[in-house]
């Protein structure tokens, strides 16, 4: 029997051996013919009818601006793109962290360093997470399932920091499962239910984002249908409307009548206000002084998004450096920098990114995009090579349905658990002992520009 069953392996070994052999003898000689005639085909075609036309055409043009005028030629309208603008902006790449060693002596490698994170410390009920890392707003039925939004409830209870419900409807069951909750309140006509209001830990006044700046924002029917049209209250054919400017804010008077209304209403919590960085900065982050904001969320130019036509993406808002930079420098003139927390966003994906904007005097970092890859990880696997990681977690995503919350809210976790040990790591090989003792006295900047830009000194001169 086993005499047998060896023959046979040899046999099968045998016969794949000889396959092989001649496919590599028939398919030499047709491959070599290919590439001859196609070599001939392109030294001797004339430039306007040789394919290497595209290559020149693409080495001059980026394959990026080709690919989007062609939608542009195809659909003849406003074109959105996810995930925000690919373009290189000044980043935290230019700064670099100065180790302790003897001048300054490194701390134990058994210290506990402290990762805790006050938001709003003036107000009644501040909101106390457990790292300075928290999730940005992503709307359900606007942007994502309800699936990614119980998934993010989940993991970030898990490590003890806020997510953010974004413009969308509210879920129940997802504030039963989340720890702390951020509620936005904009400026679409859904989402004002003080019943809702009372449930969040702290609120959000939507004013911009820096990837849609204050556009408004516009959801035909077809692309939002079943429980979250619902949930929003619209008519069966009606668009889906953000208007961005408020009803209610017509003067800088009337952002603090909303911030003293929704504080009353909620009985203290944090009340804050989300902008997108423009170069007038200085004077809306004197309007949210004088509204007597608990905090200010600023989108840099880097942020994501579920969508937004390309020019805002590409060509409104500052970088997030230059805007948090900016920020820091105002609220310490102006004496309110200890008063009112400040939290910057905009594409960070690293956890080195994330400390240098605490360096830089940010109070907390939330991230976007990068949560995203992080919860759908391995997924991917289930749409990828022909249809985009989307397709999952977007609530009109074809293959939304099979997107797993558990496995999701399981690599969130691990993910944001990353990024505070590794935090915790740096602080250590700083000589400190609490996050947010790090500073700019312990960074340089490898570059003038970032230097400038930061007042970080250069890492080159002493």
């Amino acid at each position: 029997m086993v005499l047998n069953w060896l023959l046979l392996f040899a046999a099968s070994l045998f016969g794949s051996i000889l396959t092989c052999i001649c496919l590599l003898f028939f398919a030499r000689p047709m491959i070599k013919r290919f590439v001859g005639v196609f070599t001939n085909i392109l030294m001797k075609d004339p430039y306007a009818e040789n394919i290497w036309e595209m290559v020149v055409a693409l080495t001059r043009l980026d394959p990026k601006i080709v690919i989007e005028n062609s939608l542009r030629a195809t659909n003849g309208g406003v074109i959105e793109r996810p995930f925000g603008t690919p373009r290189k902006f000044l980043n935290f790449d230019g700064l670099i962290f100065s180790p302790a060693q003897l001048a300054t002596l490194p701390s134990h490698e058994d210290t506990q360093v402290v990762m805790q994170t006050v938001i709003g410390p003036k107000a009644k009920k501040p909101l106390t997470i457990d790292m300075p890392i928290l999730i940005g707003a992503m709307a359900y039925g606007l942007g994502v399932s309800e699936k990614v939004r119980l998934a993010q409830a989940m993991g970030t209870a898990v490590v003890g920091t806020a997510c953010n419900i974004g413009e969308g409807g509210f879920l129940p069951e997802e504030r039963k499962r989340a720890k702390y909750m951020i509620v936005q309140y904009h400026s679409a006509k859904w989402g004002k239910n003080p019943e809702v209001l009372k449930q969040a830990d702290a609120i959000e006044i939507h004013i911009g984002q820096g990837a849609s700046a204050a556009a408004p924002a516009r959801i035909p029917p077809e692309t939002l249908q079943g429980e979250a049209r619902d949930m929003l209250g619209l008519e069966p054919d009606e668009t889906a409307v953000i208007p961005r400017k408020f009803e209610e804010i017509n003067n800088p008077a009337d952002l603090k009548n909303l911030v003293q209304k929704l504080r009353k209403m909620t009985g203290g919590i944090p009340i804050g206000i989300k902008i997108a960085a423009g170069n007038r900065l200085e004077e809306d982050l004197e309007i949210g002084i004088q509204a007597e904001v608990d905090f200010i969320s600023i989108d840099g130019g880097q942020a994501g998004t579920k969508g937004s036509a390309l020019i805002i993406q590409d060509d409104f808002g500052l970088p997030t450096i230059y805007a948090l930079t900016r920020a820091v420098q105002y609220l310490n003139n102006r004496g309110v920098k200890d008063q009112i927390s400040l939290l910057i966003g905009g594409g960070f994906s690293t956890p080195g990114h994330c400390l240098k904007a605490l360096a830089l005097g940010a109070d907390a970092v939330f991230l976007g995009t990068a949560v995203l890859w992080a919860m759908t990880h391995s997924q991917v696997t289930k749409v990828i090579p022909f249809e985009p990681p989307t397709t999952l977690a977007w609530y009109s995503g074809k293959f939304s349905d099979e997107f797993d919350e558990e496995e999701a809210a399981y690599y969130l976790a691990n993910f944001l658990t990353s990024y505070s040990e590794e935090m915790k790591v740096a602080v250590i090989s700083l000589g400190k002992t609490n996050v947010h003792q790090v500073n700019t006295e312990d960074l340089v900047a490898l570059d003038q520009v970032t230097s400038d830009v930061t007042k970080v000194p250069l890492a080159y001169e002493k």
